[in-house]
């Protein structure tokens, strides 16, 4: 169905975050159709005629769009018939382990594990439930510490209370990754911990008791990527959080994160992330908080 591959978006937010937020005005909706590992919550303001895809459901938007789509569900808004130079977005991502699964099968969770579950095919909240949450998501960036981490929460009941929300697309997504394995999970472990150094296939396979043989095969049976593709994707993830939070340059966080030349750099980024590091440091100029 799909005339565009969608591409897998590295976010930035790393193991000790709970959540990213970030808030922008922009004119043009330029970010590719892609999917990534955490939960999105994505509200945008002004920008009627812009259209939504999230999975296999296509729609043009209103003035006001508040949407939430689960781990690896399809997305991306465009412009299309969108005359507005001046849209407000405020993007709010977060692991899908922030809320922990036995945790969520508590009684007073039961609306927020339904409200996950229902994400997995993408949710839009109605008009009346975007207008009495809106001044609390626009405040929500400018948050800190332990008081934002409640306040979202808090939203997040409040969306999974709300009346008339739609579920989007007809089918969930599936999940592209498993890491049930506990060798897989020490072998990304492992990376995460040294994605800054030149890590090879049989130094990781002799950290984790396997053959390299045997352990390329069960990253790639497991997680559908080869292992240098794991690793690519872990030092791209750390790359884009540099490009955010430092004024390092582009060549200081190519080596910083493993990456031994400079060229391959930018064209594993270009490949994983749609635009290279100059411009995606370009195009998310905004605020983003990470907490």
């Amino acid at each position: 169905m799909r005339k565009t591959q969608a591409y897998k978006e590295i976010t930035p937010l790393t193991e000790h975050d709970c959540f990213m937020i970030f808030i922008r005005e922009k004119s043009t909706f330029n970010f590719p159709l892609h999917y990534h590992e955490e939960y999105e919550l994505n509200f945008i303001i002004n920008a009627a005629g812009a259209k939504r895809i999230v999975g296999d459901h296509v729609e043009e938007i209103d003035d006001m769009e508040l949407v939430l789509v689960g781990p690896s569900v399809e997305h991306v808004w465009m412009d299309h018939h969108c005359k507005s130079k001046k849209i407000t977005e405020v993007t709010v991502q977060f692991h899908a382990q922030l809320l922990d699964a036995k945790f969520l099968r508590r009684n007073q969770l039961s609306f927020i594990r339904s409200l996950f579950e229902n994400a997995s095919k993408g949710i839009s909240f109605s008009r009346e439930t975007i207008q009495s949450l809106k001044p609390r998501l626009l405040a929500l960036p400018y948050k800190t510490g332990f008081d934002s981490v409640l306040e979202l929460l808090s939203i997040l009941h409040d969306l999974s209370i709300s009346r008339n929300m739609r579920v989007l697309s007809s089918a969930p997504a599936e999940s592209l990754n498993n890491y049930n394995s506990r060798r897989i999970e020490k072998a990304f472990e492992y990376m995460q911990q040294h994605f800054d150094k030149d890590i090879g296939l049989h130094e990781l396979a002799k950290h984790v008791n396997m053959t390299p043989v045997s352990l390329s095969r069960f990253i790639k049976k497991r997680t559908g990527k080869t292992f240098i593709d794991s690793l690519n994707e872990i030092r791209i993830g750390h790359a884009s959080r540099m490009l955010i939070d430092t004024t390092h340059s582009v060549s200081e966080i190519c080596y910083q994160c493993g990456f031994m030349n400079l060229s391959n750099f930018n064209r594993i980024f270009k490949k994983k992330k749609g635009n290279t590091p100059s411009e995606f440091r370009k195009n998310f100029a905004g605020t983003r908080t990470f907490i």
